[in-house]
């Protein structure tokens, strides 16, 4: 059986995965990534909604606290990121331009008002708008629309786009291997590397357990599922398109619409999304699914009609029991980077920042400092119950061998 030893082992290969590996990159780690198909999984899918407001929920408001954290570090990411690929500013697709919030009938806006009305009890920032106002901002909203909502905080990035280029920096950097790790090795109540699909081996002085909702297979401790998700690509006219995001709520159905950035031919790509269903992961999209989604959408922007379907996705993003992420360490030599729900792009510069103090390295700046801190009360992987006696049960029963 052949063996590698590296410094950070980080299984997966998604946006969460891949920042691990740059951060240890940037700390001199040497790291190795093992991912069969690295950003196939729930990043290929995102529409790359920056929206700590929209996403807050009745009983979430730690997730909305470390929504807004991360959402403070963002630019710098993005700079910090684009600089290290060699790409121009802007390549990553960060926008700031705000969300445009839709109501389709009266019950839609009663609903949306009672979230407006906990974002002013949790000081996030929104606030009502007219029909007309709306129509303003997006020629496109429909006439039966009921209600709207302005939410200057909530913005946009490219998920593929920042994939790519998190995959070049750590490919010239580090070492990817286009394997699927199958068990962690534990040593003395210690993880201590990994074993791939080939049987090749894996020493490593820390591993990043960031495998979206296969985590769990891997380490009883993360306590992961999968909550598959389609979304849909169109093509539409630059007249006909939003610019930008808009989300909606239709007979209390949501869908939102994320705009890509205008193409020289006048064009723009569009990510309509998103289902949200607790089920196995299989990557098959159901018609149901396509018809739901483009049915919302046009009942909201009736425009997309001439718009052309480019692509349908389906994947599965990674839920833990009360839908906030697992970062940090959970057991010695083992750090998660899982659990990121609906919000796995938003966090991710949160997740750099975790990674960070866990390497060693200095927070750069308050707002990195603030959201580490932030990781530690909310996204700690030890505050489940159950996990803690998952972290027993695995060392007991992997200890000095393969898991």
């Amino acid at each position: 059986m052949s063996s590698h030893v590296c410094d950070v082992l980080v299984i997966g290969g998604g946006i969460i995965g891949l920042t691990a590996a740059w951060r240890a990159l940037e700390a001199g780690a040497s790291v190795v990534v093992l991912d069969p198909s690295p950003g196939d999984g729930a990043t290929h899918a995102a529409g790359g909604m920056l929206a700590p407001v929209m996403e807050a929920g009745f009983g979430e408001q730690g997730q909305a606290r470390l929504g807004t954290a991360s959402l403070a570090l963002w630019p710098e990411f993005a700079e910090s990121l684009e600089r290290a690929a060699g790409l121009p500013p802007g390549a990553v697709g960060l926008e700031t331009a705000g969300t445009l919030a839709l109501a389709y009938d009266r019950d839609d806006l009663v609903e949306l008002r009672r979230l407006l009305a906990l974002h002013h009890e949790w000081d996030l920032g929104s606030a009502e708008i007219s029909p007309e106002d709306a129509r303003r901002r997006v020629p496109g909203v429909g006439p039966r629309v009921a209600g709207a909502a302005w939410v200057p905080g909530d913005h946009r990035a490219d998920p593929r786009a920042a994939q790519a280029a998190l995959a070049s920096v750590v490919a010239a950097r580090g070492t990817l291997v286009p394997r699927a790790a199958v068990s962690l090795n534990w040593a003395d109540g210690a993880v201590v590397g990994a074993l791939d699909d080939s049987g090749t081996a894996y020493a490593a002085g820390a591993v990043v357990l960031a495998a979206g909702h296969a985590s769990g297979s891997l380490f009883a401790g993360a306590p992961t599922r999968p909550v598959p998700g389609t979304t849909l690509r169109l093509d539409a006219n630059v007249d006909r398109a939003p610019a930008v995001v808009v989300r909606g709520m239709v007979q209390g159905r949501p869908v939102y619409v994320v705009p890509r950035p205008v193409r020289p031919d006048g064009r723009r790509e569009l990510v309509v999304g998103a289902t949200s269903d607790e089920r196995e992961d299989d990557h098959l999209t159901r018609a149901g699914d396509v018809f739901a989604l483009l049915r919302d959408v046009r009942a909201l922007l009736p425009e997309l009609d001439d718009a052309v379907l480019l692509e349908t996705v389906t994947r599965s993003r990674p839920g833990s029991p009360d839908n906030a992420p697992l970062v940090g360490w959970a057991a010695d030599g083992l750090f998660l980077a899982t659990g990121h729900h609906r919000n796995g792009i938003l966090l991710t510069p949160l997740t750099a920042a975790a990674v960070d103090q866990a390497l060693g390295a200095a927070p750069e700046g308050p707002e990195a400092a603030a959201a580490s801190e932030v990781a530690t009360r909310f996204a700690d992987p030890r505050r489940f119950a159950a996990a803690d006696s998952g972290f027993a049960d695995a060392r007991s029963t992997t200890r000095g061998g393969t898991a």
